[in-house]
This record gives C-alpha cells, sequence and structure tokens, in this order.
C-alpha cells in the first residue's frame, strides 16, 4: 500500500480561520461530485428495502458508498467505513484503522429520501485515534456544504460558521430533540414544561448537527447515534463555537462510538444552561 497522505500545512501567510487544506478541497469536490451523479439522479425514482434493524435502504445508498469509497480511497488510501456495511466490517475497520479511516454515511435522512421530503445528507469525516479530523456534510437537494478541519474553524459553503448569534438563554432557543431515543420520563417533561421556545425534529441527524452549528438550531438532544451520523456535525459544531458532552461524559469523544447520546449548545453558556435542565453532566 502507499504511504498513507496527510493534509499538507498551511503556509504562514494563510491565517487558518480560512486556509483550507488540498485534502478538505478534494473531499469537498468528491462528495458534491458523487452527489450530482449517483444520488440526486435517484431522487424520487428508485424503490427501497429494509434492513434487518428495519431502517430504510436504497441503491441510491449503495450507489454513493461504492464511488465514495473509490474516490476518498484516492485522495488518501485510508480504509473506508461505511453506514451500509455490515456490523463486522465497520468493527474491523475500527479496530484497525487508528492511523486514520474515512467515515461515510451515503445518504442520511432515507426516509425523507424516498418519501420526497428535501432533507438528506452525505457526509464524509476522516477519524484518528478516536476523535474526527476533517468533516464534511453535504446536503445535494440545496447544494449546501458544511465542513470544517481541527483547529481551523467550520465554515458552509465558504462562510464561517455560525452564520447568525444565537439566543443567550434557552427559553428564546430552536432546539433539535428526538424523543423516540431519550429516556420516557425526559420527553414526558420536555413535552409538559419545556424549557425552550420551539422545537424540531427533521429527520437527519447530520444535517441537525450542521444546521445548530449554523445557528439554525441553538441546542440538540439525543439519545443515541451511531458514528457516522455523528462522527462529521460533531466536528463541525465544535469548530463552530458549540459544546457537545453525551448523557454520561462530559467529553463527548469518550463516549460509547456505535451508539453515542447527545447534548450539544451553540455555546457553552447554553449547553451549560440545557445540561442543568436536562440533569446531566455540563
Amino acid at each position: 500500500m502507499s504511504p498513507i497522505k496527510t493534509p499538507p500545512s498551511l503556509s504562514v501567510s494563510e491565517p487558518a480561520s480560512t486556509a483550507m487544506s488540498k485534502l478538505l478541497s478534494d473531499v469537498i469536490e468528491a462528495v458534491r461530485l458523487v452527489g450530482r451523479t449517483e444520488v440526486m439522479p435517484r431522487y424520487l425514482k428508485v424503490s427501497h428495502a429494509r434492513k434487518s434493524d428495519g431502517s430504510l435502504f436504497t441503491e441510491a445508498d449503495l450507489a454513493a458508498q461504492t464511488a465514495l469509497s473509490e474516490r476518498l480511497r484516492a485522495i488518501a488510501p485510508y480504509p473506508v467505513l461505511g453506514e451500509e456495511m455490515t456490523d463486522a466490517e465497520q468493527k474491523q475497520v475500527w479496530d484497525a484503522g487508528q492511523a486514520g479511516f474515512w467515515c461515510v454515511d451515503p445518504i442520511d435522512g432515507t426516509t425523507n429520501f424516498v418519501s420526497g421530503l428535501p432533507f438528506f445528507a452525505m457526509s464524509i469525516a476522516l477519524i484518528r485515534r478516536g476523535r474526527t479530523e476533517l468533516g464534511v456534510v453535504y446536503d445535494p437537494q440545496a447544494d449546501e456544504c458544511f465542513y470544517a478541519e481541527r483547529g481551523r474553524g467550520a465554515f458552509v459553503d465558504g462562510d464561517p460558521l455560525p452564520i447568525k448569534p444565537p439566543p443567550e438563554r434557552v427559553n428564546r432557543c430552536i432546539a433539535g430533540v428526538d424523543f423516540k431515543r431519550i429516556p420516557r420520563d425526559l420527553a414526558g417533561r420536555l413535552a409538559a414544561e419545556h424549557p425552550y421556545s420551539s422545537q424540531r425534529n427533521l429527520g437527519a441527524s447530520t444535517l441537525d448537527w450542521c444546521y445548530l452549528a449554523a445557528g439554525r438550531l441553538h441546542v440538540y438532544l439525543h439519545g443515541g447515534q451511531k458514528l457516522w451520523d455523528y462522527a462529521a456535525g460533531a466536528l463541525i459544531l465544535e469548530e463552530a463555537g458549540g459544546k457537545v458532552s453525551t448523557m454520561h461524559e462530559e467529553d463527548f469523544w469518550q463516549g460509547h462510538p456505535w451508539n453515542r447520546s447527545v447534548v450539544a449548545g451553540l455555546t457553552p453558556a447554553l449547553h451549560h444552561e440545557w445540561s442543568a435542565y436536562l440533569g446531566f453532566p455540563p
């Protein structure tokens, strides 16, 4: 195997807040191309089936994962962990990929994709030693691309995130809450006496993260996400100035990688107030 490529170092004349490595640029180009050639031509035109866990998958998921895997290996020859792989294959890549691996969700929000709801995305992350170093989330229907590299800020199509300032208090916030996967007593408390202004659950976790980083949402709660659901988005949020933990650990990246809960805020102050209300570690 060829030596693993690493992102080029930044020029001293380039400010870290605006510079984009060639690695990131190549990944963005790849995901846009695959979205244009493999995903959108199948939107509203593809049949679907169900996996053993009951979730949907389509020919578009498989075609996009294959195309992304080929292009990502050509950019940098790390192994690829994709949502449409078996559990055993995914864990093998995780165990062997501490030096780096690509994590791919070819279409997040497949139910929306199949149903004609225009809220779905493609997600790519480069993970080293259990933490994401590069993340890209692309919404091919809106042609909107969110991305970040660790320590270099987060952006959407060249504009720094967040794109607008959040409220100062949770009672003025729009919250992203997935009621299906949180404890029943907490779901009941939030439904009966919620601390936020309004609530949304749009059906694509990768975009939820990015909408939070952009300031379209302000706080977020999810009871359990897969690695490919959070890998890119959590980095994008952190690089946008947000803070994230799990229901049990203050350090989000120490949670169980295959089913990780999310407690997040667009600012540390909102995260602290949100976590205190929920009764989880700040």
